[in-house]
């Protein structure tokens, strides 16, 4: 008997700029293909409209966007957002936060978050991984330096406690982050293209306000190292919802995996 097929919740705090989203489609459609999963195996909660939250272990794992927000002006729906990812986050159910989503995680768990004050960092940039990362189910899999897509000009400044420093750019020391076994922000963005990025940097670049080294040779390139980690995620998450059902005594497959994933996929 096979389980049922597990849904990602994708947890939207903002939306992509009009020129992209008219051809490209809106944050969820990046990271539904990033993911490699079906329609189906999404649900997509639009917190900034004011979606209700649900109970976070109906689902495989947590996905949150970024945003044009920032975490430090403490809205409504980011707040009460950050006490839903405590609660998840408590109940181990893998989530993973990008950019918006890697700074509202630290937010929840006590760390800070504020306006980096080496202002915007935008473009493909590199990415360190660090020996912290060698062990970690996510980060692993990248290699010891990788090209990444960014784009924010506020950071985790300060970590909650017990979290884990897994990558950094020369611009952020806080690329990466485990703030849980089953908890990662990325500061970059995995689900991000060439053409996304470079959209971003033809919005962005004119009002740029970063001297940083990192920007000053602002440029987009392929990132597969970064995306890969969607994919690996994705995998991370089907793996502890498999778990998770045989601990409540569902019969069922030691793995599942949804219509379309390839070998590499599922590694």
């Amino acid at each position: 008997m096979s389980l049922a097929l597990p849904r990602v919740l994708i947890v939207q705090t903002g939306t992509a700029l009009p020129e992209l989203r008219a051809r490209r489609g809106d944050f969820p459609d990046w990271f539904r293909r990033g993911l490699a999963l079906p329609h189906a195996a999404i649900e997509v909660l639009r917190v900034q409209s004011g979606d209700p939250l649900p109970p976070p272990r109906a689902f495989a794992g947590v996905v949150v966007t970024g945003s044009s927000a920032m975490v430090s002006e403490r809205h409504p729906w980011s707040e009460s957002a950050a006490e839903w990812l405590r609660a998840t986050v408590a109940a181990e159910v893998p989530v993973l936060g990008i950019c918006y989503g890697h700074q509202l995680l630290a937010h929840a768990l006590g760390g800070s978050v504020d306006y980096h004050p080496g202002g915007r960092e935008v473009g493909t940039v590199e990415i360190e991984r660090l020996p912290t990362a060698d062990a970690d189910p996510l980060l692993a899999v990248a290699p010891a330096r990788f090209l990444a897509h960014a784009s924010h000009r506020q950071s985790v400044l300060a970590l909650p406690p017990g979290a884990v420093v897994l990558a950094r750019s020369a611009h952020d020391p806080h690329h990466a982050v485990r703030y849980a076994p089953r908890a990662w922000g990325l500061q970059f963005h995995p689900e991000f293209s060439v053409d996304v990025m470079r959209g971003y940097l033809r919005r962005r670049v004119p009002s740029v306000d970063c001297a940083a080294a990192c920007c000053l040779h602002r440029t987009s390139a392929p990132a597969p190292h970064a995306r890969r980690l969607l994919r690996r995620f994705r995998r991370l998450a089907l793996d502890a919802w498999v778990s998770r059902c045989d601990a409540g005594g569902h019969a069922g497959s030691r793995r599942v995996d949804h219509p379309g994933a390839t070998r590499k996929d599922r590694r």
